[in-house]
Parts: structure tokens; C-alpha cells; sequence
């Protein structure tokens, strides 16, 4: 299978590239050593977790020590409590002890919560040092390793403390998705079945075509939805980098219950891919109510997911307390939550919905999906 490049060009950034393939980790320091802002770099400083670490720690230090970095590392316990502020401290005090300066590299290895964790601190270290996303799973690859976002978790809620810093390069090797387990594989499904419903009809009916083939992890089929994804997201990240004019919102799709029960679940307990597929589902069930979707996107997408090996989560909780939660979330105004919702695939509106909307529509989607979520 021939490796892929693509050049993400985002206006007021620097171009960085993305490459996608099997056994691109091998050539990790030879692409640094190629790429402007990380080509003169001495010191390079691997944030990974304690899972990556005994898989491919070893292959990227050797890689960069290889193209002549002086590379360190540092490992963070696995999972999502690592992206807390206490944890940031701790990584920042680790850049100082280890002596990075401007001119040093950051390379998050690992999944969402290394990138996110590793490009909010570097981003913030000595007022910002470049940073490398080498992402292991597919959620990371499909979504978090581009478009710039970092962030933290409060208590409050999810990615509340943040900054927006875009990757020197991009490093997608898919021969590390070999070790992930089916909640991880489908975590990564369900952002990129997002992608797929507000892109474009063809981008969504390729999925659907090639679900048995994604949820088998066919190399060809899972090098291509990456693909797809990121070009789909460096797409709408350069029209809106900062998340200022609305359209980057549309990445948002599923987000807002999905954050609402990770916060009232407990972070962890369900893959954030399972969380965001249940709130595609109540976003389209939504949609239908409010703007006019019509059953047959309903229908397809619910089809899609199901395909994807991402049934109805096994989950309820009061509509009240589910509303309060989504009121913590970044993307509300004025006391009303906003939703990204579908008229149809590849056409969406962002809309306030009142608070007695919301309720409703929570017991009507709980009560009519309540079937399907106890064979769950």
C-alpha cells in the first residue's frame, strides 16, 4: 500500500504535512529534519502514555536519535484523567528540567488525550514550542491530531481550558491501530462517521459502502477514511481556525449530549466515540423535530452507526440534569445550548434551542429508543 501526503494550508499558518500510511513512525526523525520549524531543533521531548510506551517508545526515540535529535521522554499514566491541569503542571515542570528552549520539539505520541495534553502544554511552554502529533489511534488520526485544538478537562467540564496551536507535522502510521481493542477501533468509527454525515453525500455513502471493511480494519479501506477525514477537517479549519465564524462549528456534530454524558458517566466510562455516536443520533432525532430532517437521513445515518459496531448506549439519565450539563458546555450562549443540527447529509445549521425544547426532546428520545438501548 503506497503511503499518503497530504498538506494541511490553513491562512495566517505555517503548511504542515500529514502523512498517512504503514511504517511512517520509522521515518518520524527523517520528516522532522525535513519540515521548517522542527529542521534545526536539538532537543526533541516525547510525551507519550504508559500503554504506547512499551509498543512504539522505542521506535520513535530510535527514529529520532537516528536524524541526530537529542530526544527525551515522558510518560503520563493512560486515560483521560491525564488531561487535568495538575498533570499539565507536572509536564510543564518536566520541559523545564529537561531544558527546552524555543527552539526545542514536542512530539505527542499516543491517542487524543497525550495530543491534546502534549499540544496544550507545548503551546503554553515558554509562550509556545513547536509540536509534533504522531497519533496511535484511529480517533486521533481521523480527528484530534489536526486542526490545532488543545485542551485540558475541568471538573466543570470537558476541554474548558485550551489552546488553539497548530502540529509542525503530522505523523499517521496505521500499523499502530493493529493494537487497539473494538472500543478504541470504534471510538475512532464514530468521529469519522461524523466527518462522513456533514462533509458530503459521497464521502457518506463511501462509508456506508465500506463499513464491513473499516470495521475488519482493511488497511487500504482505514488509510483512506483517514484520508478522507483530514482533508475533510483541514478543509473547514481553514475557513474558521479559531472556531470564530461558525463554520468550524459544524465539528462539533454529536458533541453536545456526548459531553454531557461523558461529564454525568464518568469520564472513561464510555469510549468518547460511543458518546458521540449516541449524540449523533439524538442530534438527527433533533433535527427531525426542529428543522425538518427527514426520516430517510434518520434511518441511514442510525444504519450507518450500527454498521460501525456503535449500537445505543446502555445509558439514561434525567433530562434535567443532562440539560444542566450541557449548559456547562463551551458552545452555549446567552443561557440557551446550541446544537449542530442536519437538515440533510453535508447540510447543517447551528441552532439555540430553548430549554423546554431540549427537556422534551430528551424524554421523547429516551422513551422511543428505550428498545434498542436495553439490547444494547
Amino acid at each position: 500500500m503506497q503511503n499518503l501526503r497530504i498538506v494541511v494550508s490553513i491562512p495566517g499558518e505555517a503548511d504542515y504535512d500529514v502523512r498517512i500510511g504503514q511504517e511512517v513512525l520509522a521515518g518520524l526523525g527523517e520528516q522532522l529534519r525535513a519540515c521548517p520549524a522542527t529542521a534545526k531543533a536539538s532537543q526533541v521531548l516525547v510525551i507519550t502514555d504508559a500503554n504506547v510506551e512499551r509498543l512504539y517508545l522505542p521506535q520513535a526515540m530510535e527514529a529520532l536519535r537516528n536524524a541526530g535529535y537529542e530526544a527525551a521522554n515522558l510518560v503520563v499514566p493512560a486515560g483521560e484523567d491525564s488531561k487535568s491541569l495538575d498533570v499539565a503542571g507536572e509536564v510543564w515542570n518536566a520541559m523545564a528540567s529537561v531544558g527546552l528552549t524555543r527552539d526545542s520539539v514536542v512530539v505527542a505520541l499516543g491517542g487524543g488525550v497525550v495530543g491534546d495534553l502534549a499540544g496544550f502544554t507545548a503551546s503554553t511552554f515558554m509562550r509556545g514550542i513547536p509540536v509534533v502529533q504522531a497519533p496511535t489511534t484511529l480517533l486521533s488520526m481521523v480527528d484530534s491530531s489536526v486542526g490545532g485544538k488543545t485542551a485540558v478537562n475541568l471538573e466543570a467540564g470537558k476541554n474548558m481550558v485550551g489552546t488553539f496551536c497548530q502540529p509542525a507535522y503530522v505523523c499517521a502510521d496505521i500499523s499502530t491501530l493493529n493494537t487497539l481493542d473494538e472500543r478504541e477501533w470504534t471510538c475512532g468509527l464514530a468521529e469519522a462517521a461524523k466527518s462522513a454525515v456533514i462533509d458530503s453525500d459521497e464521502f457518506f455513502f463511501w462509508m456506508t459502502d465500506q463499513a464491513q471493511d473499516l470495521f475488519a480494519r482493511k488497511p487500504e479501506a482505514v488509510a483512506e477514511v483517514v484520508k478522507r477525514c483530514v482533508v475533510f477537517k483541514a478543509g473547514v479549519v481553514a475557513e474558521d481556525k479559531t472556531e470564530s465564524k461558525g463554520v468550524r462549528e459544524c465539528l462539533n456534530y454529536g458533541h453536545t449530549l456526548a459531553h454531557a454524558i461523558e461529564t454525568l458517566a464518568g469520564y472513561g466510562t464510555f469510549s468518547h466515540g460511543a458518546a458521540v455516536a449516541e449524540g449523533m443520533r439524538f442530534a438527527a432525532y433533533l433535527s427531525e423535530r426542529l428543522i425538518g430532517a427527514e426520516p430517510d437521513f434518520v434511518q441511514a445515518q442510525s444504519a450507518l452507526l450500527n454498521a460501525l459496531g456503535l449500537p445505543y448506549l446502555d445509558w439514561t439519565a434525567d433530562p434535567h440534569d443532562i440539560l444542566v450539563a450541557m449548559k456547562h458546555d463551551k458552545k452555549a450562549r446567552a443561557g440557551k445550548v446550541r446544537f449542530v443540527l442536519m437538515r440533510d447529509v453535508g447540510a447543517w445549521d447551528l441552532v439555540a434551542v430553548d430549554d423546554a425544547d431540549v427537556l422534551d426532546a430528551l424524554a421523547g428520545y429516551f422513551s422511543q429508543t428505550a428498545d434498542e438501548r436495553g439490547r444494547a
